[in-house]
């Protein structure tokens, strides 16, 4: 009996002790949740992508005669008076066509009145000089080699006996333009320069980015392009050229500071086109300082200031600039290697000018 009692007693005090145990028992930890990849949100969506648009291969399909003529006669300063200037005195192919000057340097040491643009694409621009006088690069091409300012050759008649006076041009213009019954005019000649311009095409990152890879640009790129179009560059800076599809008044908001040249209205008297200029490309901006018409914005930092403030009122932040920037600089391009390297002229004939004294 009082065994029976003590094994009771002792299964009684375990009971207590494994109960007392089990209320003080922690409650089990939970479960993690499961662990989810973080997705990021696109910095620009598809819509504003399909904005973007790739450059073509080419803007024309000239003959490779056409191209090898017209890369010859960028590169004769035998076309200027003094025998000191070509196309490429200005619009230097080796530094993404142009010379860096604020205005260019002409017959006799005169400055041109502006800045000389980019030869670069121009091509797919809807037409050509600051003031769009010329509407294609065929006419430009005529343009430079007769004003007294710049290559001074006194008519397009004079222009053309110095190509008919040197002998390794016939043959060359010959296989150019087989069609025509004589082969060195100066339509033919501004269609070889134009033939060899249509070809200057410099596709960069960007393109790879327009044409659908998502890598092509960084975020901090696709953030700066994000701003570029936020901030309104893009209504006027459109196509694939970023530019050179029409014109736009300068100060459009708040007064240009050089208000010395009026752009379209010099051309055509009209009222409304004071202070009308083409566009510029934004295709090698980077590269292509001094900028704007007059060429007196050294950086391109300043130089998207003054677009926020004198065309869209915007007083744009140090950072909101460096982020433009960044974008824009994927812009830059690849120069053609083949196209860009100097040619070998043609020797001069026995009838060939001599160069203008002074």
């Amino acid at each position: 009996m009082r065994m029976h009692l003590i094994s009771s007693l002792a299964v009684a005090a375990l009971a207590i002790v494994v109960s007392s145990c089990e209320k003080a028992a922690p409650p089990p930890t939970p479960a993690p949740p499961p662990v989810v990849a973080e997705v990021k949100k696109p910095i620009l969506d598809e819509a504003q992508k399909k904005m973007f648009q790739a450059l073509p291969d080419s803007f024309g399909t000239p003959t490779e005669a056409q191209v090898t003529l017209g890369r010859t006669l960028f590169h004769d300063t035998r076309l200027s008076a003094g025998h000191d200037i070509s196309c490429n005195s200005c619009h230097t192919l080796t530094a993404y066509g142009v010379d860096g000057q604020p205005t260019s340097t002409g017959f006799k040491g005169q400055k041109g009145g502006r800045n000389s643009p980019t030869v670069f694409n121009a091509a797919g621009h809807a037409s050509q000089f600051w003031d769009g006088r010329a509407g294609t690069v065929e006419d430009q091409a005529k343009g430079p080699v007769l004003n007294p300012i710049e290559m001074a050759i006194k008519d397009d008649k004079a222009a053309v006996e110095i190509l008919r006076s040197i002998p390794g041009y016939l043959p060359l213009f010959t296989a150019a333009f087989p069609e025509e019954k004589v082969a060195i005019t100066w339509d033919t000649y501004a269609k070889a320069v134009g033939a060899f311009e249509r070809q200057l095409v410099t596709p960069s990152r960007f393109d790879a980015f327009a044409k659908g890879d998502d890598k092509a640009l960084t975020e901090d790129e696709q953030k700066g392009a994000l701003l570029f179009m936020s901030t309104g560059c893009m209504a006027c800076h459109m196509g694939p050229l970023f530019g050179g599809n029409g014109f736009q008044k300068v100060g459009a908001v708040k007064p240009w500071p050089n208000l010395t040249d009026h752009g379209r209205k010099d051309l055509t008297k009209a009222e409304a086109d004071d202070m009308m200029f083409k566009v510029p490309s934004l295709r090698n901006v980077e590269k292509t300082a001094p900028y704007f018409h007059d060429g007196q914005t050294a950086t391109l930092d300043e130089a998207v200031k003054m677009m926020g403030r004198h065309q869209l009122g915007k007083e744009l932040s140090d950072d909101e600039t460096k982020s433009i920037i960044a974008f824009l600089k994927t812009l830059t391009g690849e120069l053609p290697a083949a196209l860009i390297a100097a040619p070998e002229l043609p020797a001069s004939g026995p009838r060939t000018p001599k160069p203008a004294k002074g």
